[in-house]
């Protein structure tokens, strides 16, 4: 099973920005100190939804979901959220988006959250505790939104950091024992968790763990970045083929080679293959496979 053309595929974490923050990006660093941080080398791509678009068909991938930034200012939100609605009002049949929000909405939170599903939005995220300066482990300053995420049956995705291993730009201090009392204080919230959760995913060997984290999923972004490949059997082999997403983190890594190599990996089945590859993602964050070529 080493080609992407008989299954489809979804790559469940992708980022993309607004033209005017690529063209001005020293001003953008002026004005965010975790877009500052990431984005201090030139070299540090910063990619618009048509090449996105571009990498998509190249990596044979059908469907993306757009990812922000975690932007502290409501304005700069906003201003992300805009973009990303529109990208996906001109490409329906091959994006959708999360809506980015910060406790910079202040008493506007749960009115925003509202318009952003009533706008399309099919979740919350990549929410970044450091970046935007809220306590992972109490979730009060979000939690308005939070509570119309679980009303609306929608997810929240959560940057995730390894407390041990490399450092790196945007690592940041969302570790897992934070995450998993992030989990236990929202029981109720969906909760997708980036970058293999931390780690986390691994302590679920523990079954009060994973009675905890029954609501969370965990998504692939930045693999090779942080882990060996065996992370993908080691991490489904320990929660099961419904809770991983098939993620890149683009433009980190690249599209094609990232899904041409997941697709290689030594599945169990076809059927655990196209779960991780679109059906998972299609499930938790409501992206149609209407269209698309058969599972």
């Amino acid at each position: 099973m080493s080609e992407l053309s008989d299954t489809v595929v979804i790559d469940a974490h992708t980022h993309v920005f607004p033209p005017e923050v690529g063209e001005n990006r020293d001003a953008f660093r002026h004005r965010d100190a975790w877009f500052a941080d990431l984005y201090a080398n030139p070299k540090a791509r910063l990619s618009t939804a048509e090449e996105l678009l571009e990498s998509m068909d190249a990596a044979g991938i059908d469907r993306s979901l757009l990812c922000g930034f975690p932007w502290r200012d409501a304005g700069l939100c906003s201003l992300h959220n805009d973009y990303m609605r529109e990208a996906a009002r001109r490409y329906p049949d091959r994006l959708a988006w999360l809506g980015i929000l910060s406790p910079g909405f202040g008493p506007g939170l749960e009115a925003a959250a509202v318009d952003l599903f009533d706008a399309g939005a099919s979740g919350i995220g990549e929410l970044n505790a450091d970046a935007q300066g809220f306590d992972l482990v109490d979730g009060s300053d979000l939690e308005a939104a939070f509570r119309v995420c679980v009303e609306s049956d929608k997810p929240v995705m959560l940057h995730a950091s390894e407390p041990v291993g490399h450092d790196y730009p945007g690592k940041g201090t969302a570790t897992p024992e934070k995450l998993m009392r992030f989990a236990a204080r929202n029981p109720d919230l969906r909760i997708v968790l980036a970058h293999w959760g931390g780690g986390l995913p691994f302590y679920e060997l523990m079954p009060e763990v994973r009675e905890t984290l029954r609501n969370v999923v965990y998504d692939s972004a930045a693999s090779t970045y942080l882990y060996d490949f065996d992370v993908f059997r080691r991490v489904i082999d320990i929660v099961g083929e419904e809770r991983v997403l098939f993620a890149s983190d683009f433009p980190i890594l690249r599209q094609d080679r990232f899904a041409q190599r997941v697709a290689s990996l030594d599945w169990r089945s076809r059927d655990e293959r196209a779960k991780v590859l679109s059906v998972n993602a299609s499930r938790v964050y409501g992206i149609s496979l209407e269209g698309m070529e058969s599972l």
